[in-house]
């Protein structure tokens, strides 16, 4: 509201006529409809998995038939792996991983914020490491862009797997996230997070059934997933529309369990309509904070936050010093408009010509865009990532970004140390 008032020049009616259309704009873009549209049909699919009992009968595979999961430190880092495993797109890849995680945090009282900060810190940062997914498109795309304009002479491919070595906060990220479950470090607020059982007052309640029906739902998601990629690319999965992907995902594996459940007499039409129903009406108020969070970035960039930012600290700069500012930039121009891919799309044009014109390390500075666009979206509580990894464990967004905060703080340290030291030597 206040950015709209300054972009106003505090004129109530100008701003009132701006957020209109601004609301009008952002439900008109098919991104960002298929976002709000997955955030909803993810209800959906949760919701039947969990009527199934495919969630008890996993439990019960694990923990009573073989016996792999027996603790906290186990349950969590089934997730983990989950998280990393599984690279094809970070809003999946936190679904996943929560839905796999949720019952164990059930089973043992286990607080569902270290739950979601396990989702979180695992989905953007494998994303942006293996980047067959959307990710690396954009950021080839990008990359490209300054190869045709003329500002580089490198093969982009190339250039971009040079970049990738430098990632430091992602690779952080997934060694701290390690650490936290292997050895149980609780640090600031996540020592005083605790077990909710408000969302499983149900889960006395649902049957027990084979594991397939959990597993199965979600096995076709991620092979769809690939699918849609290929598809929306014409043939090239890095070319491929990450939001057509997931909303076309959610709605082919919605069909999926109809006829998979209907068939198997698992449940009948009605019990399937209503635990839909149930889904989606639960987690529409998950969109509309996207929706919000959508809104917010759009304002600020609008604002020219990031380029301001770029252009002060462009007056001054040691060569040596490059990386480490621009990693610090992009983090918080990440925090401020709660998207790492918009980070990528203001900073790349920014920072590599800046590195041409300092002599400085192209792939290092890329990596610094790509670590800091990360890092800021971790800890902004509009992001979307954030959003959906607190939504995945049935965790409150605030809970989840303040008992977040501290570990990705951490992994941002370590990260800037690396960009430093690398600027220098």
């Amino acid at each position: 509201m206040f950015g709209v008032l300054i972009l106003n020049d505090f004129s109530l009616v100008d701003t009132t006529q701006a957020l209109y259309l601004l609301f009008v704009s952002l439900l008109t873009q098919s991104w960002i409809l298929k976002t709000l549209g997955f955030a909803i049909l993810v209800g959906s699919i949760m919701a039947l998995i969990e009527a199934s009992g495919g969630i008890e009968g996993f439990i019960e595979y694990l923990q009573d038939k073989k016996a792999l999961v027996k603790s906290e430190r186990a349950a969590l880092l089934l997730s983990y792996i989950v998280g990393v495993v599984i690279f094809i797109e970070s809003s999946i890849t936190s679904l996943i991983s929560g839905a796999v995680g949720k019952p164990f945090c059930r089973r043992y009282k286990i607080p569902q914020a270290k739950l979601a900060f396990v989702c979180d810190s695992t989905a953007a940062p494998i994303s942006s490491l293996i980047v067959l997914n959307g990710w690396g498109a954009l950021l080839l795309g990008l990359i490209t862009t300054q190869i045709s304009e003329g500002v580089i002479k490198y093969d982009s491919l190339s250039l971009l797997v040079d970049a990738l070595m430098y990632n430091f906060y992602a690779m952080s990220a997934l060694l701290v996230t390690f650490l936290f479950i292997w050895f149980k470090i609780d640090i600031g607020p996540m020592k005083y997070a605790k077990y909710s059982s408000d969302s499983h007052n149900s889960a006395d309640t649902h049957k027990s059934a084979s594991s397939l029906f959990m597993l199965l739902p979600i096995f076709v998601m991620v092979i769809l997933v690939f699918v849609f990629l290929y598809v929306t690319g014409e043939g090239d999965i890095l070319k491929g529309s990450g939001s057509s992907s997931i909303f076309y995902t959610m709605l082919t594996t919605l069909a999926f369990m109809f006829l998979y459940y209907i068939l198997s007499k698992n449940m009948s039409i009605k019990e399937w309509g209503k635990s839909s129903y149930l889904g989606a009406k639960k987690l529409f108020p998950i969109a509309m904070i996207l929706l919000f969070a959508f809104s917010i970035g759009e304002v600020t960039s609008q604002l020219k936050t990031g380029l301001y930012l770029a252009s002060l600290a462009s007056e001054s700069l040691s060569p040596y010093m490059l990386a480490g500012v621009i990693f610090l930039l992009s983090s918080l121009i990440s925090f401020a408009t709660g998207t790492s891919w918009g980070t990528f799309s203001i900073m790349i044009p920014v920072a590599v010509p800046m590195a041409v014109g300092m002599d400085a390390d192209i792939a290092l500075c890329i990596g610094a865009v790509i670590s800091g666009g990360v890092f800021g979206d971790h800890c902004s509580p509009i992001s979307d990532t954030t959003i959906i990894s607190a939504m995945a464990a049935e965790c409150e967004v605030i809970e989840h970004v303040k008992t977040q905060l501290p570990y990705a703080l951490i992994s941002g340290g370590i990260a800037l140390v690396l960009f430093l030291l690398f600027g220098i030597f």
